[in-house]
C-alpha cells in the first residue's frame, strides 16, 4: 500500500468544495468563474502569447543542440515502449478524445466566424483551417513536452521524485520540500482533477449525442449518467491491469480505430480536396506562424474578441492540461533521448493532428457549401451529421462512437495513474485502491456537475488555474536549463569538437 501525501487530502478538499460550490449555486459559481477567466484572457493575453512561443522556440532548440543525446534515465537504459507503443499512447492521453470532438467542429465554427476574412467565404475556409492548424500543432505540444521532459528528465536521470515541485528544485531549493512544494502538487493535481472530469463530461455529452442522431435515444442527463457508469467500470478494469497491459492495449486499439475512421472518410469524402487543403493550409501555417504566434489585435475590438475566445483560451487550456499529459508522456518515455522524445513529442503528433483536421474539417465545410446546414446541430452532433452525408454513414457513426468510448477510457486511466502518482510522493506504481479512489471521484465530480449545469463553470476554474501554473512552467524551463547546460559541461558535449591546445 502506498503511503497518501497530504497532497492527497488537500486537493480532495477543495474539489469537494467547488463541487458543492457548483451545484448548491450553479448560475453564482459560473458567473464567478466566468468573470475571473474573462480578466485573465483580456489582461494577461500577451503573457501567453510570449511565454508559449518561448517553449516552442526552447523546444526546437534542443532538438539541434548537442544536449538532445542525453538520454532519460541512466546510460545503459533501453525504451520501456516500442516507439508505435509508445506514440499511441502519449497521443491517445494528449489529444484523442479533442480531436474526435473538434476535428468538424472547430474547422467549421471558424469558416462561419473566422479571425479576420468575411465569414463563409473561400478565403475564410482557408484562414479558419490555417488557426485549427495553429491551434493544435507545435505549440500545444510543445506545453506538453516541457513539463514531460522535465519530469522525465529530474525523475529517471536525476532519481527526483516524479512530482511537479521536484522539477523546480534546481531555482526554488529546499522551499519545494515544504508548503509551497505541497502547494505546486495540488494545483497540478486539481488541474488534472478538473480537466478529466470536464473531459468526462463533455465525452459522455458526445457520445450520447452520437447516440441520440443515430438509434433515437434521448439525449439527457440521466443517459449521460448511465455513459458516465459504464466507462468508469471500463477504465477501472484497465487501471488494475497496469500500464503495460490494459492502457498499452486500449491505446493501440484507439491508433486502429482512429486510422480506419481517417482513411474511411477521406476515401468516401472529398479526398483531392482534402489534400490540397491539406498542401495549402501547411504551406500557410508555416508561412505565417511567427504572426500568428504573436498577434493580440491591440487596436481592433472585434478581432481581439476572436484571439481571447479561442487562442488565449487554448493556450490556457493546454496549460492547464499540462500536468496532467506530461505526467503521463514523462512516465512512458523513459530510456529516450531528449532528441527523440522532442522529435516524438513535439512534431509527429503535430502532423497527425493536421492530417486529421484537414480530413475532418474539410469535408465538414464542403458538407455545409453543398447540401447541409450544420450550424443548426449542437457541437456533439456536428461529426455525425457530417458522417450522415458520406455513403456507409451508419457504420462510420458506430465506429466513432467506438473510438470515442476508447479515448474516453484512455484518458480517465491514464488520469487515475498520474493522480495515484502525484498524490503519494511520485511513487511510479500507485496501487489500485488509490487509483480507484481517484477513478470514482473524478467520475462522480462530472456527473455532479453535469447534473447542475456547473461543466462551464468547472472548465473556467481549469483556465483560471493555468495562470499560476504557467509561472511554474517558467521556472522549470529556467531548471532544464541550467541542468542541462550543466550535464553538457560535464560530459563535454558540443556542436563541434574543441580543440587541444598545443
Amino acid at each position: 500500500m502506498n503511503k497518501i501525501s497530504s497532497v492527497f487530502w488537500i486537493t480532495i478538499t477543495i474539489v469537494l468544495v467547488s463541487v458543492i460550490f457548483g451545484v448548491v449555486a450553479p448560475n453564482l459559481f459560473e458567473q464567478l468563474t466566468e468573470n475571473v477567466q474573462a480578466f485573465i484572457t483580456s489582461t494577461f493575453g500577451w503573457y501567453y502569447l510570449i511565454l508559449v512561443s518561448i517553449i516552442v522556440i526552447f523546444c526546437l532548440f534542443l532538438i539541434f543542440s548537442p544536449v538532445g543525446a542525453i538520454k532519460l534515465g541512466k546510460p545503459d537504459e533501453q525504451p520501456e515502449y516500442s516507439k508505435r507503443t509508445w506514440f499511441a499512447m502519449l497521443f491517445s492521453a494528449g489529444m484523442g478524445i479533442g480531436l474526435v470532438f473538434w476535428g468538424t467542429a472547430e474547422p467549421l465554427s471558424h469558416y462561419l466566424v473566422p479571425p479576420i476574412a468575411d465569414g463563409a467565404t473561400d478565403e475564410a475556409f482557408k484562414e479558419g483551417m490555417r488557426y485549427t492548424f495553429f491551434h493544435w500543432g507545435i505549440h500545444a505540444w510543445g506545453i506538453y513536452a516541457i513539463v514531460a521532459l522535465a519530469l522525465a528528465y529530474y525523475k529517471f536521470r536525476k532519481d527526483e521524485p516524479g512530482l511537479i515541485s521536484a522539477t523546480v528544485k534546481p531555482v526554488l531549493g529546499k522551499s519545494m520540500e515544504g508548503p509551497l512544494g505541497v502547494l505546486v502538487d495540488v494545483l497540478a493535481v486539481f488541474a488534472t482533477v478538473v480537466g478529466v472530469a470536464t473531459t468526462l463530461g463533455f465525452g459522455a455529452a458526445q457520445i450520447n449525442g452520437g447516440l441520440s442522431y443515430l438509434l433515437g435515444i434521448p439525449n439527457n442527463v440521466m443517459i449521460q449518467f448511465l455513459i458516465i457508469a459504464i466507462v468508469t467500470v471500463l477504465f477501472m478494469v484497465s487501471a488494475s491491469t497496469g500500464l503495460s497491459k490494459g492502457m498499452r492495449y486500449l491505446s493501440n486499439t484507439n491508433m486502429v480505430l482512429a486510422v480506419l475512421l481517417f482513411l474511411c472518410v477521406f476515401i468516401l469524402g472529398p479526398s483531392i480536396l482534402d489534400l490540397n487543403m491539406f498542401t495549402d493550409t501547411l504551406g500557410t501555417y508555416l508561412q505565417n506562424i511567427v504572426r500568428m504566434s504573436f498577434r493580440i489585435a491591440p487596436l481592433n475590438e472585434e478581432h481581439r474578441a476572436w484571439i481571447n475566445g479561442w487562442t488565449i483560451f487554448y493556450w490556457a487550456w493546454w496549460i492547464s492540461w499540462s500536468p496532467f499529459v506530461g505526467i503521463f508522456i514523462a512516465r512512458v518515455s523513459r530510456g529516450r533521448t531528449i532528441r527523440e522524445f522532442i522529435i516524438g513529442v513535439l512534431l509527429l503528433p503535430a502532423l497527425v493532428s493536421f492530417l486529421w483536421f484537414s480530413v475532418f474539417g474539410t469535408t465538414a465545410i464542403d458538407v455545409q457549401i453543398s447540401s447541409v446546414d450544420l450550424a443548426q446541430f449542437a457541437t456533439e452532433e456536428v461529426l455525425f451529421a457530417v458522417l450522415n452525408e458520406i455513403p456507409f454513414s451508419t457504420i462510420l457513426s458506430i465506429l466513432a462512437i467506438g473510438l470515442i468510448t476508447t479515448f474516453f477510457i484512455t484518458s480517465a486511466d491514464s488520469a487515475t495513474f498520474v493522480l495515484g502518482m502525484q498524490t503519494t510522493y511520485g511513487s511510479l506504481t500507485p496501487s489500485n485502491s488509490i487509483k480507484s479512489i481517484w477513478g470514482v471521484a473524478q467520475s462522480s465530480v462530472a456527473a455532479i456537475l453535469l447534473y447542475s449545469g456547473g461543466l462551464q463553470a468547472l472548465q473556467n476554474a481549469l483556465i483560471i488555474a493555468a495562470l499560476p501554473f504557467s509561472i511554474i512552467m517558467l521556472f522549470m524551463l529556467i531548471s532544464l536549463y541550467r541542468s542541462l547546460t550543466k550535464e553538457k559541461k560535464e560530459l563535454g558535449l558540443f556542436f563541434k569538437p574543441r580543440k587541444k591546445n598545443g
